[in-house]
């Protein structure tokens, strides 16, 4: 029998949401990677560069993202991020979405 782990449910529940998540900051504005992370961090949502360069460039190819490369005051020009319009609607469509999920969890979890 397998065990279920919390923590690896956790896990998963946040990669579940990852693009969500990703969009919703990148929505602010033109973004830079590294302050993507410091944002997630910040609010205790944890990510590694390994696993957010490989979702931009998941999300670009599905042109929901566009990046500019801007000049840098130390060092290389730096890869910015912002919504494609199809970024913007699969970004209402996954709002939406999470509205409706919170709304049946919260009413489940008064249910006891």
């Amino acid at each position: 029998m397998e065990k279920i782990n919390s923590e690896n449910t956790q896990a998963q529940m946040r990669k579940g949401i990852l693009d969500f998540i990703v969009l919703l900051v990148i929505s602010r504005g033109p973004i830079y990677v590294s302050d993507i992370l410091k944002e997630l961090k910040a609010h205790e949502l944890i990510v590694v560069e390994g696993t957010l360069y490989p979702l931009l460039s998941r999300l670009k190819n599905s042109e929901l993202l566009k990046y500019d490369w801007q000049e840098s005051k130390s060092g290389p020009p730096r890869k910015y991020y912002s919504l494609t319009k199809r970024g913007e609607e699969m970004l209402r469509q996954l709002s939406d979405t999470w509205k409706n999920l919170s709304q049946s969890i919260n009413s489940l979890k008064k249910i006891k």
